[in-house]
Protein backbone atom coordinates (compact mmCIF):
# COMPACT_ATOMS: atom_id res chain seq x y z
CA UNK A 1 0.00 0.00 0.00
CA UNK A 2 1.16 3.26 -0.85
CA UNK A 3 2.20 5.94 1.76
CA UNK A 4 -0.09 8.10 3.26
CA UNK A 5 1.86 11.41 1.31
CA UNK A 6 1.80 9.57 -2.14
CA UNK A 7 -2.04 9.01 -1.57
CA UNK A 8 -2.74 12.62 -0.58
CA UNK A 9 -0.14 14.09 -3.53
CA UNK A 10 -2.63 11.43 -5.98
CA UNK A 11 -5.79 12.52 -4.85
CA UNK A 12 -4.91 15.88 -4.59
CA UNK A 13 -3.91 15.44 -8.44
CA UNK A 14 -7.67 13.68 -9.26
CA UNK A 15 -8.84 16.67 -7.65
CA UNK A 16 -7.38 19.42 -9.69
CA UNK A 17 -7.81 17.65 -13.11
CA UNK A 18 -11.19 16.37 -12.43
CA UNK A 19 -11.84 20.35 -12.37
CA UNK A 20 -9.72 21.09 -15.52
CA UNK A 21 -11.94 18.52 -17.22
CA UNK A 22 -15.18 19.96 -15.39
CA UNK A 23 -14.13 23.65 -16.22
CA UNK A 24 -13.68 23.04 -20.01
CA UNK A 25 -16.88 20.61 -19.88
CA UNK A 26 -15.59 17.28 -20.75
CA UNK A 27 -15.72 15.41 -17.60
CA UNK A 28 -17.81 12.42 -19.05
CA UNK A 29 -17.67 9.25 -17.53
CA UNK A 30 -15.14 7.70 -20.40
CA UNK A 31 -13.16 10.55 -19.46
CA UNK A 32 -12.87 10.35 -16.01
CA UNK A 33 -11.75 6.58 -16.37
CA UNK A 34 -9.06 8.10 -18.41
CA UNK A 35 -7.83 9.87 -15.02
CA UNK A 36 -8.38 6.77 -13.01
CA UNK A 37 -5.92 5.37 -15.74
CA UNK A 38 -3.62 7.76 -14.82
CA UNK A 39 -3.54 8.27 -10.99
CA UNK A 40 -3.36 4.09 -11.16
CA UNK A 41 0.12 4.46 -13.11
CA UNK A 42 1.11 7.61 -11.21
CA UNK A 43 0.67 5.41 -7.99
CA UNK A 44 3.24 2.82 -9.41
CA UNK A 45 5.16 5.39 -10.26
CA UNK A 46 5.23 7.21 -7.01
CA UNK A 47 5.59 3.69 -5.48
CA UNK A 48 9.42 3.75 -6.89
CA UNK A 49 10.42 6.99 -7.00
CA UNK A 50 8.75 8.50 -3.62
CA UNK A 51 10.39 11.85 -3.70
CA UNK A 52 8.57 12.43 -6.42
CA UNK A 53 5.06 13.42 -4.80
CA UNK A 54 5.64 17.10 -6.37
CA UNK A 55 5.79 16.35 -9.73
CA UNK A 56 2.84 14.14 -9.78
CA UNK A 57 0.57 16.50 -10.83
CA UNK A 58 1.86 17.90 -13.63
CA UNK A 59 2.60 14.18 -14.86
CA UNK A 60 -0.87 13.44 -14.02
CA UNK A 61 -2.19 16.14 -16.21
CA UNK A 62 0.36 15.26 -19.15
CA UNK A 63 -1.01 11.39 -18.85
CA UNK A 64 -4.57 12.86 -19.34
CA UNK A 65 -3.71 14.98 -22.03
CA UNK A 66 -2.38 12.08 -23.92
CA UNK A 67 -4.74 9.78 -23.35
CA UNK A 68 -7.52 12.42 -24.24
CA UNK A 69 -5.66 13.51 -27.63
CA UNK A 70 -5.56 9.76 -28.51
CA UNK A 71 -9.57 9.18 -27.60
CA UNK A 72 -11.04 12.69 -28.53
CA UNK A 73 -8.20 15.03 -29.76
CA UNK A 74 -6.55 18.05 -28.24
CA UNK A 75 -7.03 18.95 -24.65
CA UNK A 76 -7.53 21.85 -23.37
CA UNK A 77 -7.62 24.08 -26.17
CA UNK A 78 -6.12 27.34 -25.85
CA UNK A 79 -9.10 29.89 -25.50
CA UNK A 80 -6.50 33.18 -25.93
CA UNK A 81 -6.29 32.56 -28.90
CA UNK A 82 -9.45 31.06 -30.42
CA UNK A 83 -9.73 33.22 -32.93
CA UNK A 84 -6.94 33.19 -35.16
CA UNK A 85 -8.10 29.75 -36.43
CA UNK A 86 -5.02 27.64 -35.24
CA UNK A 87 -6.32 25.72 -32.24
CA UNK A 88 -3.96 24.27 -30.41
CA UNK A 89 -4.03 22.73 -26.93
CA UNK A 90 -2.22 24.53 -23.94
CA UNK A 91 0.73 22.05 -22.57
CA UNK A 92 1.71 21.98 -18.86
CA UNK A 93 4.56 23.52 -17.71
CA UNK A 94 7.28 22.95 -16.15
CA UNK A 95 7.13 18.99 -17.90
CA UNK A 96 8.76 17.70 -14.38
CA UNK A 97 8.63 20.02 -11.47
CA UNK A 98 6.20 21.44 -8.86
CA UNK A 99 3.45 24.37 -9.13
CA UNK A 100 2.65 22.84 -13.09
CA UNK A 101 0.73 25.18 -15.04
CA UNK A 102 -1.46 25.32 -18.51
CA UNK A 103 0.53 27.62 -20.73
CA UNK A 104 -0.25 28.70 -24.72
CA UNK A 105 3.42 27.76 -26.29
CA UNK A 106 2.42 29.67 -29.17
CA UNK A 107 1.93 32.97 -27.02
CA UNK A 108 4.00 31.95 -24.11
CA UNK A 109 1.23 32.78 -21.98
CA UNK A 110 0.67 31.19 -18.62
CA UNK A 111 -3.31 31.00 -18.54
CA UNK A 112 -3.75 28.77 -15.01
CA UNK A 113 -2.28 27.13 -12.92
CA UNK A 114 -3.20 23.06 -13.58
CA UNK A 115 -6.49 22.68 -11.34
CA UNK A 116 -7.42 25.90 -12.11
CA UNK A 117 -8.94 26.38 -16.16
CA UNK A 118 -11.93 28.37 -16.45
Amino acid sequence: MASPEIEAALHSARALILADLTARDVADAAVVSLVEDAVTHRRWWLEQWPDGTEFVLGLVAQDVQDALLEAYGRWPLCEACAGDGDPHALSVEPELGPDPRWVCGKEGLIVAPVGKLT
